[in-house]
């Protein structure tokens, strides 16, 4: 099962002069999206250090019916942030789209 605040440990790289990003999720079916979680992002708590219990997630590459909920701009699907998303959320869909790929 995914983790999503174990992947953020794994995968966080600081961005100088901004704070910190994680590396692009990537499923094994190619579900690709953007999940991010600091001061800088619509999360919880929003701050540089987890764990997480809301993150953002950008653009992903194709719709995702569990995200919709959060859309920012629903009628653009892959070219919207959703915010506050519950870690729940991604670590399911991450779990329906095969898991992360290697």
């Amino acid at each position: 099962m995914f983790d999503f605040n174990k992947y953020v440990q794994e995968n966080r790289v600081e961005v100088r002069g901004y704070g910190y990003n994680i590396r692009q999720i990537v499923c094994k079916n190619g579900l690709a999206m953007s999940v991010q979680a600091s001061q800088h992002h619509y999360c919880s708590p929003r701050e540089d250090q987890g764990p997480y219990q809301m993150v953002e997630v950008g653009f992903p590459n194709r719709k995702v019916e569990a995200l919709m909920e959060y859309a920012e701009n629903p009628a653009t699907p892959t070219s919207t942030v959703y915010g506050f998303v519950p870690v729940e959320v991604i670590n399911k869909i991450v779990d329906d789209n095969g898991g992360l790929a290697e």
